[in-house]
């Protein structure tokens, strides 16, 4: 074990799971850029035995994973290959924090808040949902298997669940929700709650380093319709783009799984990062923020 010299106390050292991920990438940048020692791996998280062997070999104090399926090129892939949803997203996810557990390892699991869906206690315009509420979308398989390796996750003593939405970090790639809404022929324009990754990753390795437990809402506070989103992106980043929009019912011919549309609700998240200190800007003024640094940056 790595240790601090000053006191003898052992120094922290993270392990990411899902190491050639997006989410995993801006992870390692963060910790290397803090100065932390980080460690990456591709090692399947269903097969048990190879867990717990790197586990034991790299001896981290604090696993983060940012595995799991999602289906390429979106989560219609997971209505074909369930099997293959339910190996990662099930079997493989509840191993790795059961690992992590025998070993006494701290362990953040970024999961998904797309276990929701709006209904006449949570209108579009009305109350987020909380931690708490049982998951009402069963709308595509990915988020059913979501939801229900939640409901047993949750008990496991070493395990912060984060779920995130619709993530978005200050580049265009492939894996960005603007990326993905840019390129489609039309969108539907419904409020929705959204990770602005720049926001949000620092405070989950704030939540690791502090050994939190249980769920929260991982999302900026408040919802933010596709719409907001592309004239945002639109007056900011790229003046020449356009977009169409289209019903749900005129979605739902197009897709093969369900999609959440959903607002969290989000005082449990800022209630305690304000404790360390931390404050997560409202999604509207947050994508305001990532579109001028992408635009900063020279992003078109």
């Amino acid at each position: 074990m790595a240790t601090n010299g000053s006191n003898g106390t052992q120094a922290n050292r993270f392990l990411i799971w899902g190491g050639e991920g997006w989410v995993a990438g801006h992870l390692k940048t963060l910790l290397e850029k803090d100065g932390k020692e980080v460690h990456m791996t591709t090692i399947r998280m269903e097969n048990r035995e190879a867990v717990l062997a790197e586990l034991d070999r790299v001896k981290p104090t604090h696993v983060l994973n940012a595995a799991g399926c999602t289906g390429r090129p979106n989560v219609d892939w997971c209505e074909d290959n369930q099997e293959a949803t339910i190996r990662s997203n099930v079997i493989g996810t509840m191993n790795l924090t059961d690992c992590c557990f025998l070993r006494g390892i701290h362990c953040t699991v970024f999961a998904t808040g797309c276990i929701y869906q709006y209904d006449e206690a949570h209108p579009w315009d009305g109350p987020g949902f909380l931690e708490t509420d049982p998951a009402n979308f069963a709308g595509s398989f990915y988020s059913m298997t979501k939801a229900h390796v939640e409901e047993v996750m949750k008990h496991y003593n070493n395990c912060l669940i984060l779920r995130l939405r619709m993530p978005v970090s200050d580049d265009l790639h492939p894996r960005n929700f603007v990326t993905k809404i840019a390129k489609y022929d039309r969108v539907v324009d419904i409020p929705n709650s959204n990770t602005i990754l720049t926001d949000l990753l620092p405070a989950s390795i704030l939540m690791a380093e502090h050994k939190e437990l249980g769920i929260y809402n991982f999302t900026n506070p408040g919802a933010i319709s596709h719409n907001e989103v592309l004239t945002l992106f639109r007056d900011i980043v790229r003046p020449s783009f356009s977009w169409k929009n289209f019903s749900l019912e005129e979605q739902a011919k197009v897709i093969k799984a369900g999609r959440s549309n959903c607002k969290l609700d989000t005082t449990k998240l800022v209630n305690k990062l304000k404790e360390y200190g931390y404050e997560v800007p409202e999604v509207h003024e947050a994508y305001r923020r990532c579109f001028e640094r992408m635009k900063a940056a020279g992003v078109q």
